[in-house]
């Protein structure tokens, strides 16, 4: 086997423009509806709209202020662990940075176009080695930029900054097996793990598999010294990135949705039967919206980036490269990645082992595979006999799809249709669209394989087929919610002035929103009740479950759990008008309409109890089980939450909760004991971009709560002196303060980060002087 790189120019730069180009196309109509029907700026649907856009606005914003606490996110967390999964990492955010914060909806679409066309490159710098035809080498580029995978994960945005990054790093290490060539490796073993953490947990697990495959085919060949430079390189190479990893890790620690274990079976075989067929087809059918089920209705189907279809050649050239080539590295690879597919303990190694599915590692196989199609291309005796076989069997596997559109379906009714799609419309396109790429990539074939500008016709089939299905994709995912998403810019971009200046800036409170968008809070630069992030502080999600609030991915408490608007100092809910008849018909006591915006009513809460005040009683958790969920927030404006220890330290301070202080929960009641809160509120609160402060004046010793989530983060000084802040009511914060005038100071460091950021840097100063010496040996 020759792999040594060819010896002719490269075309890097080529196949960049041409996927960026092809981006750019597939986008433009898009935005020229957004900008006509729609107020402004590219928005999609879901994720995208609801996290994409106000994070990096949000989050340029809040970098280039500078803090470490930000109290936009949900009830406040620390910025670095908030984002630092979604973007606080990726080198595409920080060349936003050049950009004003208010510009940035705008950035999107061309940093979109600039991580496909990146994509592109780098599959094509990968695939060269192995293809030995620079044509083809172009194909497999061009094949990885528009993926399904690459066109579905359009709607999450940031895991596009992961496909354009992971060629690089699979070269670098192939650079330096096969090559030599050192020092590569280490700086993009960094970059991807800076870039994302979560995802560079699975491309270590498949940098393994790659290895070891590579070894079985004899593409690799390593003694005990080169493996050994190698294990140093990703040493450093980790170490330099791991300045993000460190507090990251220590708060996933914390976070229950990461401790999410297999039991039993559940390791072996996937709860629902149709999950497999979901994978299967995965490989042969364009992809779905990321929300909907359309063949498969029962399994976890949705979000979950389950796609490995490839544009107009599909997975034809590498089931007929795995059958040719059975020997070669890349058809082992190609066939442990399917079983890790089907076999849901091996699909989890590439996510820490946790039961939640995903497969969102399938861009990596997805890489080998366009490296496969290419090289099978590129020899045309190996093609012509094991091609047409494979794609016969491809468009009958295709094909047979249509049998869910077909077979008889009785409802409880008795109503007897045809199909079990969810969507008939949706699936026909989707079917008649992957039968359209296999039909123009057999009609090429047929005509063109034995002329000169084969790769040449297939590379524009390629290019202009991806804009078609793209554009199918792109349309089934956004106009599907258009009714629900034409008035995000109104109600967020447009909105901000309208809203700041509607709100007072007396003192410091939480909004709520009802019948309106997620995050409006990163919008609006105020803490809200509604927020969608899931790596926030882990003890919101320990707090909000034993107030009868689910919180997985976002925060979403039921506007009829209205006394956890008092204990979290809610003041302003800001209701969409065209839900304000909804809001209306909740029959919600003690909210006055106090003003309006373009696209808000804006109800005040005349039971807000402002952030900080002193508890005269306090409960324990025997006690507050007993208490049905709905009313458990009541209880804690009675009362504080102690654990026995705690207890036994502020008793001098608390009594023992009465018991019909258990009982008795109502609106009315509800009311007098927020009326009792403020009596008790300390005399100032002020947010601050490191924590908060507070005065107090109190004519004895009290135990005063805090509605901030507890972080280890978080140290607090009573005037000037250090202070011990407790945890209380399942993740909130209280202090224990003195009798007369003081001044509490609490401040957030992020754990981890300062050491991260020494090992980083002491990494990088290595990795300096390593690339010195290396210059100097002429290793580079």
């Amino acid at each position: 086997m020759k792999l040594q790189l060819p010896g002719k120019k490269t075309r890097y730069w080529q196949v960049f423009w041409l996927c960026l180009l092809a981006a750019a196309a597939l986008f433009a109509p898009h935005c020229l509806v957004d900008a006509v029907a729609g107020g402004g700026y590219f928005h999609y649907a879901g994720d995208f709209n609801d996290q994409q856009i106000n994070f990096y606005q949000y989050a340029n914003s809040f970098i280039k202020q500078g803090g470490s606490f930000s109290w936009a996110t949900d009830l406040g967390s620390g910025f670095v662990n908030s984002y630092s999964f979604y973007l606080l990492g990726s080198p595409f955010f920080w060349l936003t940075l050049l950009v004003p914060a208010r510009f940035m909806p705008w950035m999107l679409v061309p940093l979109l176009c600039l991580k496909i066309a990146l994509a592109g490159g780098g599959g094509y710098l990968w695939a060269r080695r192995w293809v030995r035809d620079e044509d083809w080498s172009m194909l497999a580029g061009c094949l990885y930029a528009f993926s399904g995978f690459t066109v579905y994960n359009i709607f999450f945005n940031h895991f596009l900054d992961v496909v354009a990054l992971f060629p690089y790093m699979l070269a670098a290490l192939d650079d330096a097996v096969i090559d030599g060539r050192k020092g590569r490796f280490p700086f993009w073993v960094a970059v991807n793990l800076l870039n994302n953490y979560f995802f560079f947990a699975g491309q270590a697990v498949f940098l393994i598999i790659y290895f070891f495959c590579m070894l079985a085919g004899h593409a690799y060949k390593i003694g005990p010294r080169k493996f050994a430079l190698l294990a140093g390189e990703t040493l450093l190479g980790c170490a330099m990135g791991c300045v993000l990893l460190l507090p990251a890790g220590l708060s996933l620690l914390q976070n229950p949705r990461t401790i999410d274990p297999f039991n039993g079976m559940g390791y072996l075989v996937y709860g629902k039967a149709q999950q497999y067929g979901a994978i299967f087809y995965s490989a042969f059918l364009m992809p779905d919206a990321p929300y909907f089920k359309d063949m498969f209705s029962e399994g976890i189907l949705k979000h979950t980036s389950m796609t490995a279809y490839l544009p107009v050649v599909g997975i034809a050239g590498g089931l007929a490269f795995c059958r040719g080539r059975r020997s070669h590295p890349f058809t082992y690879i190609l066939k442990v990645c399917v079983v890790c597919a089907f076999v849901p303990i091996l699909n989890s190694l590439f996510y820490a082992l946790n039961s939640s599915y995903y497969a969102r590692w399938y861009y990596m196989p997805v890489l080998v595979l366009c490296g496969a199609t290419a090289s099978l291309l590129a020899r045309p005796h190996l093609a012509r006999r094991e091609l047409p076989r494979a794609w016969g069997l491809t468009l009958a596997v295709t094909l047979s799809a249509a049998a869910f559109g077909l077979v008889p379906y009785t409802d409880d009714d008795g109503v007897t249709t045809l199909g079990v799609t969810e969507e008939p419309a949706r699936f026909w396109a989707i079917l008649g669209v992957s039968v359209l790429g296999l039909v123009i990539f057999g009609v090429l074939w047929h005509f063109f394989r034995d002329r000169q500008r084969w790769p040449t016709v297939l590379l524009a089939a390629v290019l202009v087929f991806s804009f078609v299905y793209g554009s199918v994709h792109l349309s089934l995912t956004k106009y599907a919610q258009w009714d629900t998403d034409n008035d995000l810019i109104a109600e967020t971009y447009d909105s901000v002035q309208e809203v700041k200046e509607a709100l007072p800036d007396d003192a410091f409170y939480r909004i709520d929103a009802y019948g309106a968008h997620n995050n409006l809070g990163l919008w609006f630069d105020k803490s809200c009740l509604q927020f969608f992030n899931s790596t926030v502080a882990p003890s919101i999600m320990e707090f909000y479950p034993e107030v009868g609030v689910k919180r997985d991915v976002n925060s979403k408490p039921e506007v009829q759990n209205y006394a956890l608007r008092g204990l979290l100092s809610v003041r302003y809910t800001l209701v969409a008008k065209d839900a304000d008849s909804n809001w209306q018909g909740e029959g919600m006591d003690g909210w006055d309409l106090v003003g309006s915006t373009s696209a808000y009513q804006i109800y005040e809460n005349k039971n807000w109890v402002p952030m900080g005040f002193a508890q005269q009683y306090y409960v324990t958790a025997d006690q507050l089980d007993q208490v049905g969920e709905d009313s458990r927030a009541q209880v804690l404006l009675r009362a504080v939450l102690l654990d026995e220890d705690q207890i036994a330290a502020y008793g001098d301070l608390l009594q023992p909760i009465p018991d019909d202080g258990l009982t008795n929960c109502t609106q009315d009641t509800y009311a007098e004991d927020c009326t009792a809160c403020r009596a008790e509120a300390v005399e100032n609160f002020t947010a601050t971009r490191t924590g908060f402060t507070a005065e107090t004046d109190y004519d004895t010793d009290r135990l005063v709560f805090f509605s901030v989530p507890y972080d280890d983060g978080f140290t607090a000084a009573i005037n000037g002196e250090s202070a011990k802040i407790e945890k209380v009511d399942n993740g909130l914060m209280a202090l224990r303060v003195p009798a007369g005038q003081t001044s509490i100071t609490c401040t957030y460091h992020t754990p981890g980060l300062r050491t991260g950021t020494i090992i980083s840097l002491a990494a990088l100063a290595v990795y300096g002087a390593y690339l010195v010496v290396l210059k100097k040996r002429k290793c580079l």
